[in-house]
């Protein structure tokens, strides 16, 4: 019988196409198994060993990267959507102002230091959408260079991550060139914001895990060299760098996690070239370098944080007091310890930001109609008060009248259960409440408080709260019995109704200068209902008196409490917004986010739908094939001795487990989430595609494609150009650039892709038409105005046009909404003056008419033309009426003492010349 001459170089070459070599590099015999951990099919993917002819494409693709990203990146010169945020935050770290944020501080420290190198001195806030950034002399395009650069950086990362796994040279150039062209994070890399950065560390962690995967797989040989090491160690800087840019870096550590914990199972598992204590060498070496290091990276990153901010700024209202007087000028001197009869005190509330008990000379305009209380965060005089008890005390000869009666004598301690009056000095009324509803807060169970009475007026019996410390808060056996400043912490009960003064996140509209609500609530929460005494001065107590100050938390202290900040924050990112999301609609490209509009172009974030659903059907793939080889395995076939059904399974797994938890876990989040959340996500889904066709064209016998190489190259050429193709048709959303209507009617496949094609004009020509500016389509979405200002229409100049040209108009009108967005008519605005604030947002709605008149187009330029500001930064004060009570800390307790303390004046000021609100001392009291 005439038997086929097989030569063993041939068996060798099919070997090595199935990649079935032993680390060494020679082939394994069929059915021979690694006697140690080793896994089969694995060869040395070294990507410092690549051919000269890989780094010279590398190189190319690079450049091509690096044209495609920085491509009129001056382009838009003025603030687009989250550069609001992120380059306001650089003017806050150059001028050392505390701010909060509820992402870390990695990519926005990057951030400042490109600006600050290209000479930015921080005097530009960012306010606005549409802010221009020439004028100023802003080096935006200097702080636009540091994201694009980085996502530049992107290309060679997953280059060589997919050369690590094990693919070709045209599969790993494939990959790079779907990064190149995909419109979604080219828009999101050209621009001052955090995605990028978190990107390209999100992909340095995967290429050094990979690397060090590979490193592992090949046995014990490879165990603790040099190479071993390195890889493990860079996957422990790249896992620090992700999580300090942004929390979803929490989800690439638990995906090198998972993996840590298979790879110390598969060890345990190997008795004969692992024994105990090289396993837990094994251990040590992931924990210190997969723990540790990112742990010690991130506590780095905040100690920076923490020195660059010393300065009080907007947000160190989120921060305890303890905190606080950690940054200049927020420190205070010592004050005395022991509170007595007759202290000239400044009372803070313990929870809601510890803002400070106020009043100031300015009425109610409802209810008792008397002076107004409120809580106001920052130092001010109009926070101290006198605390008198409730009769004068006895001298010689009767009763010493006048503030200064407990001046004299012996100090008397303020203890648990005494019952106070609080004199406020600055406008010579006493805190007071009765059974009056307050203005804002409108519940049966909360009271108003006032401040009432005159110079010399004895007051009523509504002037009297008793003290009852709260001993399980207060710090000390000393401060448990008697009032201590800063030590106790205690209620204010109120001695005629019985209710306990409060505070809570309520603010009130313009007449109370939007500072916080203060009632005397019968069943308020117990944190809103906590004060302590910070300023503690006295005649008697003098210098040699015990002093007692805030406890310095220390860096940790710190540190874990501005976590606890950003956390709640962060899950309080609930309200709608106006480009959000949900994860389901993610994969499938269902709607993007509009970024910016101005001067008839549009910056409008979305991917290349070629890229994004051939990723999802890749992760769709997997699905199937884990779902069949399951049931498979149930109905005892043996697939996986066949090693590349093995390689196939774990190789595209674990990718398609890094997408997994970089997507699953945002259906758990209640906040706002948008298109540019599953980014992380969309980078793996990019990988397992490469590595479901690399395999389908190079390692899967049974298609037929393995000795066809020409196929495989064709079907990258042709799937690339198609990418191609579609970047360039969408390519005007992302650059910005000049479009036509027709041409973005031609590429809006769904309704749900709301990007505005009528803000276009309907000729490339017509841009050299108009004066710029004439066709603006996006002005500042962000709150200019307060209150209930009617804005009459009025017509706006506009630059003539020739005769038979387009012209462009814009009128105002107003429109009050409520927090659902229903109109509302006259008679309900009206109702509920004085009881809300209505924040006023200006939308342009643009009409092109012709010579004629007649409406050639229109739309709501404004709606899809502005962005609504991005509110994981920054959130806007709630004053709804009906808030649920909760323990108030998500909210600052205002903007700044310059605004605050600007508005009251220029109410002040604009009283003088006319009679002011009378206290009425001789009306009865409720």
């Amino acid at each position: 019988m005439a038997q086929k001459d097989v030569s063993p170089s041939r068996v060798m070459a099919k070997e090595s196409i199935d990649g079935t070599r032993r680390p060494n590099g020679n082939p394994y015999p069929a059915n021979d198994k690694p006697k140690d951990y080793s896994s089969q099919g694995v060869t040395d993917n070294d990507i410092f060993m690549l051919p000269g002819s890989d780094f010279q494409l590398l190189g190319l693709l690079t450049a091509v990267a690096a044209l495609v990203r920085l491509f009129r990146i001056y382009q838009p010169s003025s603030v687009v959507f989250d550069e609001v945020h992120f380059g306001g935050f650089a003017s806050k770290y150059i001028k050392g102002r505390f701010f909060m944020d509820v992402h870390p501080p990695l990519a926005k420290l990057l951030l400042t230091l490109a600006g600050w190198l290209a000479g930015f001195d921080g005097e530009f806030d960012f306010k606005d959408i549409g802010k221009d950034y020439v004028e100023p002399g802003v080096p935006y395009v200097a702080m636009r260079l540091l994201p694009a650069l980085m996502g530049v950086m992107t290309i060679p990362t997953i280059f060589l991550t997919l050369k690590a796994t094990g693919c070709r040279t045209m599969t790993a150039a494939m990959g790079a060139g779907l990064i190149i062209f995909e419109n979604g994070l080219l828009t999101q890399s050209r621009l001052i914001l955090l995605d990028s950065p978190l990107i390209i560390f999100t992909a340095f962690t995967a290429l050094a895990w990979t690397c060090f995967t590979n490193q592992h797989e090949q046995g014990p040989s490879k165990a603790f060299d040099a190479s071993w090491w390195f890889w493990l160690v860079a996957t422990g800087v790249g896992l620090g760098a992700t999580v300090s840019v942004k929390w979803v870096g929490l989800f690439t550590i638990a995906w090198v996690g998972s993996l840590t914990v298979v790879q110390l199972w598969v060890l345990l598992g190997d008795t004969n070239s692992v024994p105990p204590r090289k396993w837990f060498k094994h251990f040590l070496a992931r924990f210190f370098c997969l723990v540790v290091i990112p742990l010690t990276f991130y506590l780095g990153l905040f100690a920076i944080h923490f020195i660059c901010l010393v300065n009080p700024g907007d947000g160190d209202g989120f921060m305890s007091s303890e905190f606080q007087a950690t940054l200049n000028s927020k420190a205070m001197q010592d004050v005395p310890a022991d509170v007595v009869l007759g202290s000239r005190v400044s009372i803070r509330h313990h929870n809601t930001h510890g803002g400070y008990l106020h009043s100031h000379n300015h009425m109610y305009p409802t209810g008792s109609k008397q002076q107004q209380i409120t809580l106001y965060p920052h130092k001010d005089e109009n926070n101290m008060w006198l605390l008198e008890n409730q009769t004068q005390p006895e001298g010689p000869d009767g009763p010493i009248a006048g503030l200064n009666a407990w001046d004299i004598g012996e100090p008397v301690p303020v203890r648990d259960g005494t019952v106070l009056r609080l004199y406020h000095f600055v406008t010579d009324r006493r805190l007071h409440s009765h059974d009056v509803r307050p203005p804002v807060s409108e519940a049966d169970w909360q009271n108003e408080v006032s401040a009432y009475g005159y110079e010399g007026f004895e007051g009523d019996a509504n002037d009297l709260f008793r003290v009852e410390i709260v001993k399980s808060l207060s710090d000390g056996a000393a401060a448990k019995e008697r009032v201590r400043t800063i030590e106790t912490k205690f209620r204010l009960i109120h001695i005629m109704t019985g209710c306990a003064l409060f505070s809570h996140k309520t603010k009130l509209p313009d007449w109370g200068f939007d500072q916080q609500e203060v009632t005397c609530a019968k069943q308020g929460t117990l944190p809103n209902s906590i004060w302590y005494i910070e300023q503690n001065e006295h005649p008697l107590l003098g210098v040699d008196a015990e002093k007692v100050n805030y406890k310095n938390p220390g860096f940790l202290g710190k540190f874990w409490e501005l976590q606890k900040v950003m956390w709640t924050t962060n899950a309080g990112l609930v309200e709608s917004h106006a480009w959000d999301s949900r994860p389901p609609s993610w994969p499938v490209l269902r709607r993007g986010i509009n970024f910016w509009g101005k001067d008839r172009r549009q910056i409008y974030l979305i991917g290349n739908p070629i890229i994004w659903w051939s990723s999802t059907a890749a992760i769709g793939i997997y699905f199937a094939f884990k779902a069949l080889s399951i049931l498979r395995w149930q109905r005892g076939f043996k697939d996986h001795d066949n090693i590349n059904f093995k390689r196939f399974d774990y190789e595209i797994g674990s990718t398609v487990l890094g997408w997994a938890f970089h997507y699953f876990p945002f259906f758990l989040m209640q906040r706002q989430l948008f298109l540019h959340h599953y980014f992380p996500a969309l980078y793996f889904a990019i990988i397992a595609l490469c590595q479901v066709y690399d395999f389908a064209t190079n390692r899967i016998s049974a298609l037929g494609l393995q000795n066809r190489p020409a196929i495989g190259r064709s079907g990258v050429a042709a799937f690339l150009a198609v990418s191609i193709v579609v970047f360039t048709l969408y390519a005007p959303l992302s650059y910005g650039n000049q479009w036509t209507q027709s041409a973005c009617k031609k590429v809006k496949l769904f309704e749900t892709w709301d990007f505005d094609c009528s803000v276009f004009p309907t000729e490339l020509s017509q841009y050299a038409l108009e004066s710029p500016g004439a066709g603006n389509a996006a002005q500042t979405a962000a709150p200019v105005a307060q209150g209930l200002n009617d804005k009459k229409s009025q017509d706006i100049n506009v630059t003539p046009h020739p005769a038979g040209e387009p012209s462009i108009s814009r009128v105002e009108k107003v429109e009050y909404r409520d927090q659902d967005g229903n109109i509302l008519n006259e008679e309900q605005v009206k109702e509920l003056e004085g009881k809300v604030s209505f924040e006023t947002r200006y939308e342009t709605r643009t009409r092109v008419i012709d010579a004629d008149g007649r409406e050639i187009a229109d739309g709501p330029v404004g709606a899809e033309g502005v962005a609504p500001l991005h509110p994981d930064a920054e959130r806007l004060p709630e004053t709804a009426a009906d808030v649920p009570e909760d323990d108030g800390r998500e909210y600052p307790a205002s903007a700044s003492p310059e605004r605050d303390v600007g508005k009251e004046k220029s109410v002040e000021k604009a009283d003088e010349g006319r009679p002011r609100p009378a206290s009425e001392p001789k009306e009865a009291t409720r």
